[in-house]
């Protein structure tokens, strides 16, 4: 007996979208590499990226869930939560010193190009930077993706208000003087 039929609800229906509806753990699989991108985007580190999608996934299958929205949306809030929450925990803590680690960035031929592998871990940490508000504007848009309604839906903002963010976050990212250096090179 699957979950919808103990709890009386329907399973996730994207014809359907305001109508409450138990989230069906068997299609949670298609979001994990738009969600691996925004924890990247998020945490600057992919170690720490590949962490945080799993805490977001134990926290989602812990117990079932009802939606009114659509499932990235509502995955993208839970996995911004949990990285939120992981701050405010770091925070309590003392520092931890980085390890030194690569980026395998390989061209189409297989080579590694350690060119590529120093811009994206430059860029990721940089998008890490922003203030809230525009990183999780920024990572839905540019890394995720997502129109510009799906995006409003997702950080529970107006359209113009997502557009505004969005400009102010790119023209940030422009601005940092370790992207312009690595553009020069």
């Amino acid at each position: 007996m699957n979950a919808a039929a103990v709890y009386g609800v329907g399973v996730a229906d994207a014809r359907r979208p305001l109508r409450p509806r138990l989230l069906d753990p068997e299609d949670l699989g298609a979001h994990v590499d738009r969600l691996f991108r925004a924890a990247w985007a998020l945490c600057g580190h992919p170690h720490d990226a590949e962490d945080l999608v799993q805490e977001t996934y134990a926290r989602v299958l812990a117990r079932p869930r009802l939606l009114r929205g659509d499932e990235l949306g509502y995955l993208l809030k839970v996995l911004r939560n949990v990285h939120v929450s992981h701050h405010r925990a770091a925070t309590a803590r003392p520092a931890e010193v980085p390890l030194q680690d690569r980026a395998e960035m390989r061209d189409h031929s297989g080579r590694w190009e350690p060119e590529a592998a120093l811009e994206v871990r430059a860029l990721f940490a940089a998008i890490s930077e922003l203030p809230p508000d525009f990183r999780d504007v920024l990572v839905a848009i540019d890394v995720l993706g997502l129109s510009y309604a799906e995006a409003a839906r997702a950080v529970g903002a107006k359209e113009s208000t997502v557009t505004t963010r969005l400009h102010r976050a790119r023209a940030r990212l422009a601005q940092q003087p370790a992207r312009a250096e690595i553009r020069t090179r």
